[in-house]
């Protein structure tokens, strides 16, 4: 578990706060994104914690809204900057190994059992999908990843499993990894026929490379020093800060649109019908910000609405049409293309699916 350098920012960031000019000469330019979502939420923050009821309704809401998703997110993007930190220090030979050498359906099921089995919030695996992609995963096994993942966590599916009972939390889940199976299988095959760039930070492995044999050598070889704890925490909080401006973004967007957006009548819109599976996913391009968040109103949409597939769609949909997720995917590999490919393959999948679901409550 040696440390990697081969790591490069900015060829792939091509959006980063550093700037060099012709002079060779290295400038930081100011990242308004980042500082402006800081100088609206620490104030929104405080007042919401220290002062809930100031201010009008609508700034009652706002301000409580900033304290909530904040308390609920902190932890995700905390775990999710310690595992991008680690993955520095594993070279990518490791990680394509782990992943499968030549990708393809057997790396695509590892890619989604990762995702399956990690119980971060949907923030937390933003981080270590994008690591994953700067380390070498394929741009389809990155993908897979992160449609099967977000919701997916032990603990959410604890707390599925006591909204909507066993049989709709496997059922809700086994739909998912074909999802993500299947739209990483199109990501890898786009990016072979060279519709969507292939990752460029891929490696190819010496065939005399073995992962468990590599693994013993470099534990045994591996001491937990000061330097290496510090090197943890200065690259997670290094390599996340271009995602964490976007999760703050997306804490002031949702925050403004549940003070100023009545989500009250959601359960009498969201009926088993086409309209209702359409407001679904509007709802949830619109309000989906944290898994955490959405799991309650995906299980409401289920039991109260007697619409299994808008739930299903609810907690789908926030992965496929989330803006967060499109801009992170943007950020990381430098082209829009693949970022709003995602969308593209993976909504009618999840339309699909759940229309069927909606079909069969009747």
């Amino acid at each position: 578990m040696t440390q990697s350098h081969d790591h490069k920012s900015h060829e792939h960031h091509p959006h980063g706060t550093d700037h060099v000019d012709n002079c060779g000469h290295q400038h930081t330019r100011t990242d308004w994104l980042l500082w402006g979502s800081i100088l609206i939420l620490l104030p929104a923050y405080t007042i919401g914690l220290l002062s809930p009821t100031l201010g009008s309704e609508n700034i009652h809401t706002f301000t409580a809204t900033i304290v909530e998703l904040v308390h609920r997110m902190w932890w995700g993007i905390l775990l999710g900057m310690i595992a991008v930190g680690i993955l520095t220090h594993i070279p990518r030979e490791f990680i394509i190994a782990m992943l499968g050498r030549n990708g393809g359906i057997n790396g695509l099921f590892r890619a989604v059992g990762a995702g399956l089995f990690l119980d971060l919030c949907s923030h937390g695996i933003l981080l270590v999908g994008m690591k994953l992609y700067e380390r070498g995963a394929t741009i389809g096994q990155v993908i897979a990843f992160l449609v099967a993942s977000p919701w997916n966590s032990f603990s959410l599916t604890l707390v599925l499993i006591a909204l909507i009972g066993l049989k709709w939390t496997l059922l809700f889940i086994v739909l998912s990894a074909v999802i993500a199976i299947i739209s990483g299988w199109i990501f890898d095959l786009l990016a072979e026929k060279g519709v969507l760039p292939k990752n460029p930070n891929r490696v190819d492995l010496d065939p005399n490379f073995v992962l468990a044999t590599e693994s013993k050598k470099a534990f045994k070889a591996f001491k937990f020093t000061p330097a290496w704890y510090k090197s943890i925490l200065v690259n997670g909080v290094k390599d996340s800060r271009m995602l964490v401006r976007w999760f703050l973004f997306g804490i002031i967007l949702a925050s403004l649109i549940r003070a100023f957006v009545d989500t009250e009548t959601f359960g009498t819109l969201f009926g088993p019908t086409l309209a209702g599976l359409g407001l679904t996913i509007i709802a949830a391009t619109i309000i989906e910000v944290c898994s955490e968040g959405s799991t309650p109103i995906a299980a409401d949409l289920l039991t109260r609405a007697n619409a299994p597939g808008n739930g299903f769609a609810f907690l789908m949909a926030g992965v496929a049409t989330d803006y967060t997720e499109v801009l992170t995917i943007k950020e990381a590999t430098g082209r829009w293309k693949t970022a709003l490919f995602l969308p593209l393959i993976t909504l009618p999948q999840v339309l699909v699916i759940a229309w069927a679901l909606n079909q069969a409550s009747l």
